[in-house]
């Protein structure tokens, strides 16, 4: 049993998890903020590795991944950095990215190395499942890393109940088929997507991602699910002046 798993045997509901782009808005800064996310109450954590063409991603996490690559962030310095990580965050870490970097990297390697410096979990949107199962589950398992899958809108229920077989920590359901960025529209086709989804009764818990940058979005979101994800919307504020100092202060507009 890992971290994720810890965290959603003792907390069912209102889960927070933020997302940041690991070397943005500075190359330095990513035990930084990840220690400032911790204290300011949040539940987990999703670092992104940056690539040069994240497909899911819009404009803000786009510009976030091509600043951090400007600034000299790789995989292995990523790694680098978070040797520290379980000398000052204690909550549960995913990394999140795409394929590519992590095929180049050595798949064996990059889980080695995950597990080693303590992260958790990944989240990698355009990795097949089929390859996923057949080619890396083995690995992933090995090491003790937990291979987040996402669902949309468009999602049959056959290929959800197989995710969900696949899972061992929680589903990343997207709050619509869009790239990261959009604000969560609440209409009738998302709620009756989202209360289809909860009618499953799924295995593993859900978290809500894409479109959730404030409080009501969050409220919304886990009243249908376990939790929920905000990532473009935090992203922004790294952009702000001081935002170490004011991480609490975002957080708390959030939740509170």
């Amino acid at each position: 049993m890992n971290r994720l798993n810890q965290l959603f045997a003792t907390k069912k509901n209102n889960l927070l998890s933020v997302y940041f782009t690991a070397g943005y808005p500075e190359l330095n800064t990513t035990l930084d903020i990840a220690e400032a996310l911790e204290k300011a109450g949040v539940d987990f954590l999703e670092i992104g590795f940056p690539y040069s063409d994240p497909v899911a991603d819009g404009p803000t996490i786009q510009n976030s991944s091509q600043k951090a690559l400007d600034n000299g962030m790789t995989l292995k310095l990523l790694f680098e950095q978070l040797a520290d990580l379980r000398k000052r965050v204690s909550i549960p870490v995913l990394l999140m990215g795409y394929a590519n970097p992590m095929v180049q990297y050595g798949v064996e390697n990059f889980c080695a190395k995950a597990a080693e410096v303590g992260v958790d979990g990944v989240i990698v949107p355009d990795l097949p499942m089929y390859e996923y199962e057949t080619l890396y589950k083995d690995c992933f398992a090995k090491h003790n890393i937990s291979n987040i899958f996402l669902v949309t809108p468009q999602t049959a229920e056959a290929r959800i109940r197989k995710i969900d077989e696949l899972s061992n920590s929680f589903i990343y359901l997207l709050s619509s088929a869009s790239i990261t960025g959009r604000s969560l529209e609440i209409n009738d086709s998302v709620e009756t997507y989202f209360q289809r989804i909860k009618d499953m009764q799924l295995n593993n818990p859900v978290v809500i991602g894409f479109g959730i940058g404030n409080k009501a979005a969050f409220d919304k979101a886990t009243s249908y699910a376990n939790g929920a994800i905000v990532g473009s919307a935090f992203v922004k504020f790294l952009g702000e002046e001081n935002y170490l100092e004011r991480i609490g202060e975002f957080v708390k507009g959030v939740r509170e």
